[in-house]
């Protein structure tokens, strides 16, 4: 879901307003000055190397500080801490007493430091933590989500970076995301498998199997807990094969056979996430999905309304939205929206905005915007100037002269009224698409010109579906649609009217690159590439296959240039390359290798689900998907 938040941006800007198409463009000047790229390097690259700058992101092994979080995904209270798990900074952030105010933590795990961010699988360590659960008397347990482990602390623990007291793996505890103990009891979502695990005792012991595995059927990942003891509630992104919600037992469940009593999904909007929340001390469920929601008593089934939904504020929450009654106060944590919102008492009524943030100077400031972290981008460079655009930001960010320094700021960002899947520079100029949106410049825009073409829905006869790819050269215009499994090709740009001159037939098509002489289609549910020759489109064009199980996993983006392929094997955390194109189709390994790690880390030589490359023949800029951002640049190296 995109987020769109209009009128916020930072205080030296110009706003340029324009209606177009769907709806309106509007660009903004950033004041900004950084250290330029001079390009002009020679060789290749090697296999392992190191990135040079990062972008979308502070900086290699740099948080921002205790208060600048990014993308935190839980938060929890002993009634008199408050604890945040900060994800992508791969820490813990504790508060020593219940903030009234936007202060600073106090102590921080993961990390010695509040500065540094780097992931690992040390003792002292963590990858990505997720969903965190403390007792009254300071037990506390923490998801270590890509280290497959739950950390476990028998007593609050008091100094920075203290390694918790018992580490706790198992074959079962597969990607855990959601964790929740009430000291004796503790129950985790191996969300890599699909099921629920649960130990009638706190684990004393690393090695300890559950006492017994929820498996319901319609479980698909399970993600975060929430039980006052006696009722279990397991949120899920993906039940029933597509479904986000909940599945609510009644009565806490004591051997695998026990099914729950219903599956609910956020009752205002079902096409949201799944909710997460607490029960406060008069046993009202308060939860977070769309909006907060409290329900005075359990309801007792899914057709039960809240006797309260916030309707006054709009919580950015996504995969980390949670609550937390402390103190008298909501803490309400916002994933997307990067801050704690906090109720100074709870709200009574549907209007009642937050009356504070943490992490944010204030509740409509979100600073992973003011900060540039970007989320999915999408690289494209002439060898020049930068472009990189975002579908979930609904945004493009243009850097006029190339980087040379980590954390630079754009000189211009542009908010869309489409999101944007995939871009392409060609000619001269920059096309976006996505869903069911073009937009084209004909020339580039660097000094925040609007764009020249701007379609929407049907182009000629073709109604689309979903836009997943973009490719243009000198002959060609290429768009895919995903759902139709088609790639339609028009002689030139094409306009409202204008029929595509000939249509290819591609499994799932998304991200297109091409360089004249080859057309590149991802097709990333089917593991492959899809490459046709240029010359022989318009003729009997006999595809050829790269890729599959065991060579690509979920590849999100691949690049063609001057007979060069790069792929991004997502899930693989690597990006494949080949100097030659015909030695991928050849099967041949890679000439290089950057990444590889087997989970993904955040360091400077491993990556963490790499998405979409670009490369002019210097720079190799790798986006960084869904769970990173980051935007890491590697240099060629001299031969």
């Amino acid at each position: 879901v995109a987020v769109w938040l209009a009128g916020l941006f930072l205080a030296n800007v110009r706003i340029m307003p324009m209606p177009i198409g769907p709806g309106q463009v509007r660009v903004t000047a950033v004041d900004t000055n950084y250290a330029i790229a001079q390009g002009g390097l020679s060789g290749w690259f090697r296999s392992g190397q190191q990135a040079e700058i990062l972008l979308s992101a502070i900086g290699f092994n740099r948080s921002g500080g205790g208060l600048l979080f990014n993308h935190p995904r839980s938060i929890a209270s002993d009634g008199k801490r408050l604890i945040l798990a900060d994800s992508n900074n791969n820490r813990i952030l504790i508060w020593s007493s219940l903030p009234d105010s936007n202060v600073a933590p106090d102590m921080v795990l993961g990390q010695l430091d509040f500065d540094s961010n780097q992931s690992g699988g040390g003792s002292s360590q963590m990858n990505w933590p997720g969903q965190v659960s403390v007792t009254p008397d300071g037990k506390l347990v923490i998801a270590d989500t890509y280290n497959d482990r739950l950390l476990l602390w028998n007593s609050f623990p008091t100094q920075n970076g203290q390694a918790p007291d018992v580490i706790l793996r198992n074959e079962a505890l597969r990607w855990p995301w959601g964790a929740w103990t009430d000291g004796n009891r503790v129950v985790a979502s191996a969300t890599g498998g699909r099921a629920v695990l649960v130990w009638n005792r706190f684990p004393i012991q690393g090695n300890e199997s559950p006492d017994f595995v929820l498996r319901p059927e319609g479980m698909g990942t399970p993600r975060t807990i929430t039980s006052d003891g006696s009722r279990l509630i397991v949120g899920d992104h993906n039940a029933f094969q597509e479904l986000a919600g909940n599945f609510f037992w009644k009565s806490f469940p004591t051997g695998p056979g026990d099914s729950y009593d219903y599956f609910a999904p956020d009752p205002m909007d079902s096409n949201s996430a799944w909710m997460q929340g607490t029960f406060d001390e008069q046993g009202r469920l308060l939860m977070l999905g769309r909006t907060l929601h409290v329900w005075n008593e359990f309801p007792e089934s899914s057709s039960v309304r809240p006797n309260l939904s916030i309707q006054g504020y709009s919580f950015q929450g996504g995969d980390g939205g949670a609550v937390v009654a402390a103190g008298g106060r909501l803490y309400l944590l916002e994933y997307n929206g990067n801050r704690i919102a906090v109720y100074n008492n709870p709200p009574t009524t549907p209007q009642q905005r937050p009356d504070f943030a943490i992490g944010s100077p204030n509740l409509e400031t979100n600073t992973l915007r003011t900060n540039f972290l970007m989320t999915n981008p999408v690289p494209a460079t002439d060898g020049k100037s930068l472009f990189v655009s975002s579908d979930f930001d609904r945004r493009l960010y243009v850097w006029k002269q190339l980087p040379d320094e980590s954390g630079a700021k754009p000189n211009w960002v542009y908010d869309l009224p489409f999101a944007p899947w995939d871009n392409e520079i060609s000619q001269g100029g920059l096309a976006l698409a996505g869903k069911e949106s073009v937009a084209i410049w004909s020339t580039l825009p660097l000094n925040g010109e609007m764009p020249d073409v701007m379609l929407n829905g049907r182009f000629g006869g073709v109604r689309f579906q979903e836009i997943r790819g973009v490719g243009w050269d000198e002959k060609y215009f290429y768009l895919s649609d995903m759902l139709a499994n088609k790639v339609y090709v028009w002689r030139g740009i094409p306009i409202v009217e204008s029929d595509p001159a000939f249509v290819l037939d591609v499994r799932q098509p998304a991200r297109i690159s091409t360089d004249g002489e080859y057309v590149v289609i991802t097709s990333t549910e089917t593991h492959t590439l899809t490459v046709y020759r240029v010359a022989d489109l318009e003729s009997s064009p006999r595809p050829q296959t790269i890729g599959g199980p065991g060579m690509f996993n979920l590849p999100q983006g691949s690049l063609v240039r001057k007979g060069q392929l790069f792929v991004c094997d997502t899930t693989g955390n690597r990006v494949q390359m080949w100097r030659n194109i015909n030695d991928a189709l050849a099967r041949r390994p890679a000439d290089a290798i950057l990444g590889g790690n087997r989970e993904p880390a955040n360091g400077r030589s491993t990556l963490f689900w790499p998405g979409v490359p670009a490369f002019d023949g210097s720079y190799l800029w790798v986006g960084e998907f869904k769970f990173s951002g980051r935007m890491p640049r590697f240099n060629v190296q001299p031969e």
